[in-house]
């Protein structure tokens, strides 16, 4: 089994304003941390999901994010991390 996925769910439009820059309408992530998920190690990996779903959280109408996350972890055959298990 392989880690945990990046946040990112493939629709990268940065249309979503925010104190931090534009974020993305898919995951919520800024294009500064798109990057630090692609430099991010496998074992960090889950605790910046958790950052991205309390980001998430705070910003609202990211609803869809969890389902499309829990598909491509079953696709990578990859654990949920727990943080979005919880979430829904």
């Amino acid at each position: 089994m392989s880690n945990a996925p990046s946040p990112c769910i493939g629709v990268c439009k940065f249309k979503r304003p925010g104190p931090a820059g534009d974020h993305c309408i898919g995951c919520s992530m800024t294009k500064g941390q798109k990057k630090l998920s692609k430099a991010a190690k496998k074992k960090a990996m889950p605790d910046f999901v958790a950052l991205v779903v309390a980001q998430q959280q705070v910003m609202g109408r990211y609803r869809h994010w969890r389902a499309a996350y829990m598909k491509r972890c079953l696709k990578k055959g990859a654990p949920v991390p727990a943080v979005v298990r919880k979430a829904g």
